[in-house]
């Protein structure tokens, strides 16, 4: 039933391995890579291809015991096999693993104590058992009751692994390995299941699919229609342009010369950091201020204190990560990403050993932190320019796609990101690809406008490409990518409609524009404001690519910028739920109207903000 059960160190190093049947690719490296490195241990189970993959952690000494098996197969004793097996091994090998983590000891000889247990618990899973309904006492329900919280038999309960998995369970698993020579007894039920019989409906024919269609409704004719002679006096679009002095004068205000960025010994442009305070956080931290839940008492405690031998549990990290939780959530994280986060924390936590004085809250704080910079840490390549050079290496443009939901500031912070690259002189093609939305074409051209006021140095240019409205978007973004080609422009940028996630036909849309043009960064722009709507954007904007596109290897988001940076103070956790959910960095953070509110975002600066009290 199981395809491999591996031990190994929390370095990478395997101590041991048992497979069943040859592996299909790398299911351990993927876990180590996507999972524990990414800080999602919070989660009971990773799937990858065909697998299913469980662990669970021995901090004490940082060792993982993991189980692969098909993700098709219900496998209801690997949590318990994994527990027992976790203790078996430590017990039988704590002198091996007590240096190095292990990795000089020799375990071969415990694959017949593995064999052993396994077999155990199959038999034990294997057999049917006719269980009789539960009481009422037994229920969730009589727990949440005033009689079950009066009563002093409720606060008695069986200790239970930190996996879930009953203590007990796990005991009589480990002596029944001990009396192995013994034969099983007890009683087996009889297989077999009630024949239920399910008596079919017939199928009911629809009446109202019977029925002749109706005719169309034709439409319907207004009152007080514009005649087309007044609406052409009434359309502006065409009207004469404004001269170069007024062109100048009124782009001169969407430029604050103080919010411009610097250029590098290299000559190249680079946005402003976004603004950080430079004092310390202080010691008052919200993690500090909390009670901390000591075992004992008096005198024993103290010299515990002193040797340092305090271990944590599960009694005294739960109440610092409920607090740290709430603490997440009131600073805009998502509330299942803040659930991980907390149980991922807890998972590497559980059974270290505290230093002498040490505080609990410190050691969550601290360990917090270090799973947030390794979430945040850009994987990829933040530098766009780069990849711009290489494409005009290869005679082509760089082409960049920017999608999001409606609202969210996708035109302006595309004609932010055109400013970015006129500065570094580069000849941009803005494709107006939102044939949706009324005025859209308007605006890009205001925009590209504007832009060539404010470029009155350097051999960067712009211009505009537009089709009008009602057409295919995918068509036009084609005709764009062709036209910057012949025409020899460094980059082009697709405007597209806002759409919301669950709109499927704009959805579909969206999939086909990406599947026919391919662009080369697909970059999702959202608000900073949002918290648990985040993870659905993100989530359903993905799987929508990924279904409708038709490709064998569908396109995913690249990156994101966060727009609106400037009103939420210190409440970034957008910033944290949407690089979670899509393992993705973020380019740029918009913070106002003009060209120049583009700024780059630190590390640093999310994690600080995200901490402070």
């Amino acid at each position: 039933m199981l395809d491999l059960f591996a031990i190994l160190s929390k370095g990478g190093f395997v101590l041991w391995q048992k497979t069943f049947i040859p592996v299909m690719g790398s299911p351990i490296d993927a876990l180590i890579k996507d999972v524990l490195i990414e800080e999602r241990a919070g989660t009971n189970i990773f799937y990858k291809d065909s697998y299913a993959l469980k662990w669970t952690f021995a901090n004490e000494a940082d060792l993982v015991f993991v189980v692969a098996f098909q993700k098709i197969l219900q496998l209801q004793y690997v949590d318990e096999l994994l527990e027992t097996v976790k203790q078996v091994f430590l017990k039988t090998f704590q002198h091996n693993i007590g240096g190095n983590n292990g990795i000089d000891g020799d375990y071969t000889s415990f694959e017949d104590t593995f064999n052993k247990l396994l077999r155990q618990l199959e038999e034990k899973y294997s057999t049917s058992r006719q269980r009789a309904p539960r009481k009422f006492e037994e229920t969730k329900k009589y727990e949440n009751t005033l009689k079950a919280n009066s009563s002093p038999a409720s606060n008695k309960k069986s200790a239970v692994s930190p996996s879930g998995v009953d203590q007990d369970e796990i005991t009589k698993n480990i002596q029944a390995l001990k009396l192995q020579s013994s034969p099983r007894t007890g009683p087996r039920g009889k297989k077999g299941r009630p024949n239920s019989t399910s008596s079919k409906s017939p199928n009911m024919e629809n009446d109202e699919s019977t029925k002749k269609k109706k005719s169309q409704k034709k439409a319907r004719v207004w009152e007080g229609q514009i005649a087309r002679g007044e609406m052409e006096s009434l359309d502006y679009s065409g009207k004469a342009a404004m001269t170069q002095e007024e062109e100048a004068a009124a782009a001169a205000q969407l430029a604050d010369p103080s919010k411009y960025g610097t250029v590098n010994k290299d000559g190249v442009y680079e946005v402003m950091d976004i603004d950080q305070d430079d004092e310390e956080e202080e010691e008052d931290d919200i993690l500090e201020e909390m009670p901390q839940q000591e075992s004992g008492g008096g005198m024993f405690s103290f010299f515990k204190n002193i040797t340092g031998q305090r271990e944590l549990t599960a009694d005294t990290l739960d109440p610092v990560l409920a607090d740290m939780k709430e603490h997440l959530i009131k600073k805009n994280v998502a509330s299942d990403i803040a659930e991980h986060l907390c149980q991922s924390v807890r998972t590497s936590l559980l059974g270290k050993k505290i230093g002498s004085w040490g505080r609990v809250s410190t050691m969550v704080r601290d360990s917090m932190e270090a799973a947030l910079k390794r979430i945040l840490t850009p994987k990829t390549s933040l530098d766009i320019l780069r990849d711009v050079e290489q494409a005009k290496a290869e005679r082509r443009p760089y082409v960049i796609s920017f999608i999001g939901v409606n609202g969210v500031g996708k035109s302006t912070n595309l004609s932010k990101v055109c400013f970015w690259l006129l500065q570094n002189n580069y000849k941009v093609l803005i494709a107006a690809c939102d044939t949706f939305r009324s005025g859209a074409v308007e605006q890009l051209r205001v925009h590209a406008r504007n832009l060539r006021a404010l470029q009155t140095s350097g051999q960067g240019s712009v211009e505009l490409f537009e089709r009008g409205y009602g057409k295919d978007s995918a068509g036009i973004a084609k005709e764009a990518i062709s036209f910057a080609t012949t025409n020899h422009f460094d980059v082009v940028l697709i405007d597209t409609a806002g759409r919301m996630q669950d709109n499927e036909p704009l959805m579909r849309a969206l999939a086909k524009l990406v599947a026919v043009n391919n662009p080369d960064k697909i970059i999702f722009v959202g608000e900073a404001l949002v918290g648990n709507e985040a993870v659905d954007q993100l989530t359903k904007f993905n799987q929508s690519l990924k279904d409708f596109s038709g490709l064998q290897n569908p396109r995913h988001i690249d990156g994101m910028i966060l727009t609106k940076f400037d009103t939420i103070d210190d409440k970034v956790g957008a910033a944290l739920s949407m690089t979670y959910i899509t393992g993705q960095p973020i380019y740029f953070v918009g913070t106002g109207q003009t060209y120049t509110d583009l700024k780059n975002l630190r590390v640093s600066h999310v994690v600080n903000s995200l901490l402070r009290k």
